[in-house]
């Protein structure tokens, strides 16, 4: 499937065409070798009236050639040879019209291949009955089986990414494949297998925060953004591991594990490396195509460094964008849910499922009027063009690898049509990037507060305290951090969080610096390097969380054998206040210009 089809299934999903880009056929019992294209069912008027090269069938050809006309309208001077791309006579040729023809276009891509599968790839193939959610989720239970636990022949530790896997998994599919079967594709994300950090509470796993002290935390309601994945059809396939409470950036894990033992997460790219912390099961897995899509959090980096870690990309959003409720906290002054993906355009179509308003996290009112219908219309392969992106060159580093790379990405924006300029920093840019995390002065409170609303009552360990004394942590935590954050006051926490606090101000006065900032010298964007191979730079990844600002991060390469490491490294992309959906299309203008993620060898097709 070309790039240009997939950019069209985007769009069809976005303006609401209930089939965004593959035809519906019937749903097959069984996964089935796709149908030849002159397989006669398919080849009904329905599926060839809209063609328009002449050779009977709709396939990528017509895009191609509509795709030149888009923009043009019955008042031009060129009409006459644009008119017949006019599909549905409004008179002019718009994305609505890529649209239609592209709902005729037979699934042609042969066996379906779930390793590097998009949604949309994933939604074409149950579309034309070459899988079906059931053997979509199989595949990817069967691929946990295989590989998560073990260590690969090339490999030095297992991944240790998944904590537990879902027992009602195949019937959630099951479920969507019968609504399949009636209704037809009701969303980009119907039957697509979705990971969770195991942070988020689920109804039918427990949720750990990776800790062996909460293995009975089995809650009797999902997170809000849980439960707008179901209501899109999601199908929650496993819980992945993460740094216990989201404390560290080294994944290192507790639960399920015997007393005093923990687990690393690896990097499926070279597992002596963590995979990144603290979101680093949901990096390794979904680097490892372990699940379609993931779920993270963010406090100071941990989608984003997992993201990097693993050539992924990940997406911390506007704290207020998506509901916290339901999440084990870290400091909710900076923390946040969002995706961990493949592609941008599948952390976009995540996205669209979880935004909201929602009583249970008040910061969400602040979003009112400013969500689009979907984040897929910004993706467009050209979105670079006539913008303008400013970098600080102190954010770059010493890294030659990552020097190297970020002049790369550089000239791949500026080729696309992009102005990068150096900028010099603003004035209070140094009280921004210096100001600390809250997970230290926020913990306890934010915890508990969880622990009254969700905690499982036969739980022991109710309080930050009692989980510092609990025997089934990770090694070396009791007293730095856990028993350290416990003796944190409320009147410490006030003074720090409070309405008037110290942090609560910064965090104001960051925000209102870089947007001006953006404003005065008229960027779309900030970029900068997420880290370094397998490492951070600096102060960068608190750009984001110190203002609140969303920020997207996507692969700009790999290391190469003669240099340190061939570790990955991202670029990231930080934009104003909810602006999700101008940020994801740079985003997504980067990624089509370069291509920068590679598979990771030892996790390919199961033999």
């Amino acid at each position: 499937m070309t790039p240009l089809v997939r950019r069209v299934l985007a769009l069809s999903a976005s303006i609401g065409v209930v089939v965004a880009g593959a035809v519906v056929a019937p749903t097959a019992a069984l996964a089935a070798p796709a149908p030849a294209p002159s397989a006669a069912p398919f080849l009904a008027p329905y599926y060839t009236e809209l063609d328009v090269t002449g050779d009977a069938q709709v396939t990528t050809a017509d895009l191609e050639a509509l795709a030149p006309h888009l923009g043009a309208t019955s008042s031009d001077a060129g009409w006459a040879d644009a008119a017949g791309f006019d599909l549905d006579d409004d008179g002019a040729v718009t994305a609505s019209d890529l649209a239609l023809l592209s709902e005729r276009i037979i699934y042609d891509d042969g066996p379906f291949q779930i390793v590097e599968a998009d949604a949309v790839a994933m939604q074409a193939a149950m579309n034309a009955g070459v899988i079906t959610s059931v053997s979509l989720t199989q595949q990817y239970l069967d691929r946990i089986a295989a590989y998560d636990k073990v260590v690969r022949p090339t490999g030095v530790r297992p991944l240790n990414s998944i904590i537990t896997t879902s027992e009602v998994a195949l019937k959630a599919a099951a479920a969507a494949d019968a609504i399949r079967a009636e209704k037809g594709m009701t969303g980009m994300l119907l039957g697509i297998p979705v990971a969770l950090k195991d942070n988020y509470n689920t109804v039918d796993m427990p949720t750990t925060a990776g800790c062996g002290c909460w293995n009975g935390n089995q809650t009797s309601s999902d997170a809000t953004m849980v439960k707008g994945l179901r209501a899109d059809g999601a199908v929650i396939v496993a819980k992945a591991s993460m740094d216990e409470f989201a404390i560290n950036l080294s994944s290192q894990w507790s639960a399920f594990q015997p007393d005093g033992t923990a687990l690393t997460v690896s990097s499926p790219y070279d597992t002596t490396q963590t995979s990144g912390g603290s979101s680093g099961g949901t990096g390794a897995a979904i680097a490892a195509n372990l699940a379609g899509i993931g779920f993270g959090t963010d406090t100071g980096g941990s989608i984003r460094i997992p993201s990097t870690y693993n050539q992924l990309v990940g997406v911390r959003p506007t704290v207020g964008l998506a509901s916290r409720d339901g999440i084990v906290p870290l400091a909710l002054s900076q923390d946040t849910g969002g995706p961990i993906a493949r592609s941008v355009q599948d952390a976009a179509i995540a996205l669209d499922a979880v935004v909201g308003e929602d009583a249970g996290d008040p910061v969400t009112a602040r979003q009112a009027g400013k969500v689009p219908e979907t984040y897929t219309s910004y993706l467009d392969g050209e979105s670079l063009k006539g913008k303008k992106i400013g970098y600080i060159a102190s954010m770059l580093g010493t890294n030659p690898i990552t020097q190297r790379l970020f002049a790369q990405a550089k000239a791949s924006m500026e080729a696309r049509g992009a102005t990068v300029v150096a900028v010099t920093a603003p004035d209070g840019f140094s009280a921004i990037v210096g100001e600390g995390s809250g997970s230290g002065p926020e913990f306890n409170h934010d915890l508990q507060n969880y622990i009254t609303a969700y905690l499982n009552p036969a739980v022991s360990a109710r309080s930050l305290l009692a989980i510092s004394q609990s025997p089934n942590i990770v090694p070396g935590r009791a007293s730095n951090p856990y028993g350290q954050r416990a003796a944190v006051t409320a009147s410490t926490y006030q003074a720090w969080a409070g309405p008037q606090g110290s942090h609560t101000l910064q965090l104001a006065k960051g925000k209102q610096i870089m947007t001006a900032f953006m404003d005065d010298q008229k960027l779309d964007a900030v970029v900068y390097p997420t880290g370094n191979p397998y490492g951070t730079i600096g102060t960068n990844m608190r750009l984001s969380p110190n203002t609140g600002l969303p920020a997207v991060t996507v692969p700009m390469g790999q290391g190469l054998s003669t240099e340190a490491s061939t570790g990955g490294v991202n670029l990231e992309f930080l934009g104003r206040d909810f602006a999700e959906g101008p940020l994801l299309g740079i985003a997504y203008g980067f990624e089509q210009a370069t291509h920068a993620r590679t598979t990771p060898a030892a996790y390919g097709p199961l033999g």
